[in-house]
């Protein structure tokens, strides 16, 4: 019972990892601001791999279904390749996802002038060469010979010598220590100016008409945030930031992605320093199941949560059910604002 019951939560994750991915997918793409989204359609794609190759490998391995399977080196080697890498090429995005929200909502005139499809591709370009450099250090010195093992101990703990001792530390602070550190820093500074929008819309209201002088200070910035959309009672600070909600956002959305790797990490570390010589059994495979649900539940902390892709998800649903669209929600996402209210992002 407890075979079936892992088994059928590991097909769960990987289905729901596929159609969360696609669905998101398709309405980023039929999105005409394309560029705003850039960074979550490329984390859905990065996801999206990550369900097709690694979760059903990720199944063959856990599994004592399939304890007869065999693999040879190269197909190992090639696993481990694609877990290093997709790992690092999703967590890096979420990293750049983070900074690239801290400048559109603190910085928007910085942002509206400096964000390009020129310097999204090269965030892009920038997140694959580094995840492609990590994961060659998990390869290097593996044998060459013609040598099998079986699908459970695929692991890169698998690797002889001292080397992976090294390649753990380096991934390990490369990929979740340092993203980390750049996620929580980046959010404290986006819930900071939530916190001076609330107390500055009032006053800010009043001196609307009141031309100031250009200034990049933080104070400036609250005031184009909470002028740029007026017209929207309905996300007004004392319903919207009443009851710790804007806090509540930003701890699901950093504490969701503390729950799914630390575990990872922390287990790979201590079983790196304690030096095993085999993969870590049912232990590893918790911990690695966990970092996986990280990409069933990406779509919808970085895709869903955003209105402009909820509005549009709606309204495709409506367009493929032949219903007439609601007023609400026949206003298109070009026709929104380029700039998103911050009430609005953190709702």
């Amino acid at each position: 019972a407890q075979e079936a019951l892992g088994l059928l939560c590991m097909v769960l994750l990987t289905v729901t990892a596929l159609v969360a991915n696609v669905v998101v997918m398709v309405v980023i793409l039929k999105t005409p601001l394309v560029r705003k989204f850039i960074f979550v359609c490329h984390l859905c794609v990065v996801d999206l791999l990550s369900a097709i190759f690694l979760m059903p490998l990720g199944i063959i391995s856990s599994s004592s279904c399939f304890n007869r399977v065999i693999y040879s080196i190269a197909e190992c080697q090639a696993l481990i390749f694609l877990n290093v890498c997709f790992i690092s090429a999703s967590i890096l995005t979420i990293s750049i996802i983070s900074v690239e929200r801290y400048y559109y909502i603190v910085h928007p005139m910085r942002y509206e002038v400096k964000m390009t499809i020129r310097l999204a591709v090269a965030g892009v370009v920038f997140i694959w060469v580094k995840s492609v450099l990590i994961t060659v250090l998990a390869v290097v010195g593996w044998p060459q010979d013609n040598g099998a093992t079986s699908a459970s101990r695929c692991t890169v703990y698998w690797s002889p010598g001292a080397h992976k001792e090294a390649f753990v530390i380096i991934f390990s602070i490369v990929c979740f220590i340092l993203p980390t550190i750049i996620i929580f820093a980046v959010y404290c500074s986006i819930y900071r100016v939530a916190r001076l929008a609330s107390l500055q819309h009032a006053p800010v209201l009043a001196q609307v008409a009141a031309p100031r002088p250009r200034s990049d200070s933080v104070t400036s910035q609250v005031t184009i945030v909470t002028t740029r959309n007026l017209p929207l009672p309905r996300l007004t600070p004392e319903r919207f930031l009443g009851g710790n909600k804007a806090i509540l956002t930003l701890v699901l959305i950093v504490g969701q992605f503390l729950c799914c790797w630390l575990p990872f990490f922390a287990f790979h570390l201590h079983s790196s320093i304690a030096d095993a010589a085999t993969g870590g059994g049912h232990g590893e495979m918790v911990v690695t199941w966990i970092a996986y649900s990280s990409f069933a539940i990406n779509p919808f902390f970085y895709g869903l949560l955003n209105r402009q892709i909820r509005e549009e998800l709606a309204r495709l649903w409506r367009s493929c059910l032949h219903r007439p669209l609601g007023q609400e929600l026949c206003l298109s996402v070009s026709e929104a604002s380029v700039q998103e209210n911050i009430l609005q992002f953190l709702q």
